[in-house]
């Protein structure tokens, strides 16, 4: 975790991830050859094993993924820091990002569906998330966590890959939330719920595009009101390098990141045929250990379900979800030693490591009660006009405003008015 002072001299610790203050590498700072080494070499041996073993496209996937590593660390885009820039100081660059982001994956996976077909034969299949209060509580869980354990899915996975201690243990806590969920499936699943919608089986999928562009125009604008009636100050990013560099060294303009994402998520779902997502390969992860220490969750009531049995029975190598989580690591690994940014740091304050761990888990449990976390639920739902996932992002905000006032309790501030960071 990086420190920095308030304006008032108060230590302030924040989350390197998703926070636009967390310090940058300097543009002479020098590549991290090492970690460098070692990353580039699991980006290409794993590729390459995985291609000539399991077929093009688990390949293909990996790639994908080490790719959206290489983008979300270079772009730092964050979806916990700017949910918590909009609720605590009126700040929406974030979300408006988030909108350029969304708007991209919607256009390209509606082309990409209204053809009705995707590579290496996969078949575009989108759906609609139920409606009902396993989503409602599953999403404000999982803002809290957010907010506590410093990162949301994806920013867990980037940051564990360059090197940021404390978010392994976010990311500790995620597996057991998610193994925790599985275990006790009986009891947090079955709640009341609705069928899900999906606008294009109502409008089509040209319908179904326009009216998300619409919303998506009008969260700009309405941030937009927002920002000029709370004034917040600008937030100052200063990039780590110039000119061509800049794509290797770091940082990018968050828009260019919401549009690399945006293409790369719609990349996912024209290989795969299914929307790109992270934390159902937790749940997997946690199974798998449990196994290897010799405990039986394939017993358990979720794990007895066809499709999870089969995932279960299944090598990573050949889930989808996995594959790219794996790849994000990897990637951004490449991405933070290029930069000359790869660093662990082995001091962390113990109510920051509990924070993490605490987040983690609540991250894990609420990703699986409400089908998806910021990338499955939220990205994923909007850009394939299903009403789940803006449903999701409400009460995702709901959460967030839970979680900004948990905050403080574990020595983690919350940007304030006078401050010039998000």
């Amino acid at each position: 975790m990086a420190t920095t002072e308030s304006p008032a001299g108060a230590k302030r610790f924040l989350d390197f991830p998703t926070s636009c203050a967390a310090p940058l590498p300097k543009p002479e700072e020098p590549v991290r050859v090492v970690p460098l080494a070692v990353a580039g070499v699991l980006a290409v041996g794993l590729t390459t094993y995985v291609w000539a073993s399991h077929g093009a496209k688990f390949g293909v996937l990996l790639a994908l993924g080490l790719l959206l590593g290489l983008a979300l660390f270079h772009s730092r885009f964050g979806f916990t820091s700017a949910w918590r820039q909009l609720i605590a100081v009126g700040n929406g660059q974030g979300l408006r990002a988030h909108a350029l982001l969304l708007g991209t994956a919607a256009t390209l996976i509606a082309l990409i569906a209204g053809t009705g077909s995707g590579l290496f034969g996969s078949k575009p299949a989108p759906t609609a998330g139920a409606l009902g209060l396993s989503l409602f509580v599953g999403a404000t869980v999982f803002a809290i966590g957010m907010q506590l354990g410093g990162a949301c899915a994806s920013g867990t996975l980037f940051a564990v890959g360059s090197g940021q201690s404390a978010i392994v243990l976010t990311l500790g806590g995620f597996i057991a939330g998610s193994v925790l969920y599985t275990w006790a499936y009986p009891v947090l699943s079955g709640w009341p719920e609705f069928k899900g919608v999906l606008l294009a089986d109502h409008v089509g999928w040209a319908g179904s595009w326009l009216i998300t562009i619409a919303v998506l125009a009008l969260i700009v604008l309405a941030t937009r009101a927002v920002q000029r009636r709370r004034t917040p100050p600008p937030t100052d990013v200063v990039p780590t390098a110039r000119g061509f560099a800049r794509v290797f060294r770091g940082s990018w303009p968050m828009l260019v990141g919401a549009l690399v994402l945006g293409v790369l998520a719609a990349a996912v779902f024209l290989v795969s045929g299914g929307i790109w997502g992270v934390t159902s390969a937790f749940s997997l992860w946690g199974a798998k250990i449990l196994q290897v220490f010799g405990l039986h969750p394939e017993h358990w009531e979720f794990w007895r379900l066809k499709a999870n049995a089969t995932s279960l029975n299944t090598t990573v190598w050949k889930d989808k979800t996995s594959l790219t989580d794996i790849g994000i690591m990897i990637g951004a690994g490449v991405a933070a030693a290029a930069a000359g940014a790869w660093k662990i740091h082995s001091s962390i304050p113990w109510r920051t490591a509990l924070a993490a761990v605490l987040g983690g888990i609540l991250m894990g449990v609420g990703a699986r009660m409400a089908g998806g976390c910021n990338i499955g639920a939220y990205l994923g739902g909007i850009s394939v006009g299903s009403l789940h996932g803006w449903l999701w992002g409400v009460f995702a905000l709901g959460g967030t405003w839970i979680g900004l006032r948990l905050r403080p309790l574990f020595g983690l501030a919350n940007p304030a008015p006078a401050d010039s960071v998000c």
